[in-house]
């Protein structure tokens, strides 16, 4: 399984000068999921997605030796996109503003990997979300319940002929760890308090 990290994203919800992903909790957040899936021991390569939108976070992944993708960033499906393209086997990813995300959790959440699904992606509920004090505009109704992406999902892009109509498995895993996804300066204000 190849790990992939969405670290080409502009961050403009934050209206921030420094780039998101180098805030710091315990260390640099992209570096925190970094260490996520290199201690997991889960992944034959773990593979950064960068793109123009996120030069100091580039080098900063160059300077620590890891693989990276560039890719024009022109939004985070459309880099996706590109790169599944270029890969034929599992594929774990996830967004790189998951300050709590560890290995553990990886672990766990691959365990659910199974290969005849195409595309399951990782949701947490509505509830569980306001529970942490945070909220998301991307919400979905799954099994009667109100609940939100993770930024997580684990694809068999051995399975995918082209990127249309797929159909997408869904499975909630309500964990903090996944659950605290740093979009706004008030999350980041509350991961402090975790």
């Amino acid at each position: 399984m190849i790990g992939i990290i969405m670290a080409g994203g502009k961050g403009s919800r934050m209206k921030l000068s420094e780039e998101k992903l180098l805030l710091k909790y315990k260390k640099p957040i992209v570096l925190q999921v970094a260490e996520a899936l290199a201690n997991s021991n889960c992944f034959s390569r773990i593979i950064f997605i960068t793109s123009k939108n996120s030069p100091k976070t580039k080098k900063l992944l160059q300077k620590n030796n890891y693989e990276i993708f560039d890719t024009p960033g022109e939004g985070y499906v459309e880099d996706l996109n590109l790169t599944l393209k270029l890969i034929n086997d599992s594929v774990f990813i996830t967004s790189a503003d998951l300050p709590l995300l560890d290995s553990k959790i990886v672990k766990k959440i691959i365990k659910f990997y199974n290969p005849n699904n195409i595309w399951t992606t990782i949701l947490v509920t509505k509830n569980f979300l306001e529970s942490l004090g945070l909220s998301s505009k991307y919400c979905i109704n799954f099994e009667n319940q109100a609940c939100n992406y993770t930024g997580i999902s684990m694809i068999n892009s051995k399975k995918i002929s082209n990127l249309e109509d797929i159909e997408e498995k869904f499975l909630i895993v309500d964990d903090k760890r996944i659950g605290f996804n740093v979009n706004t300066k008030q999350d980041y204000k509350l991961l402090s308090t975790t």
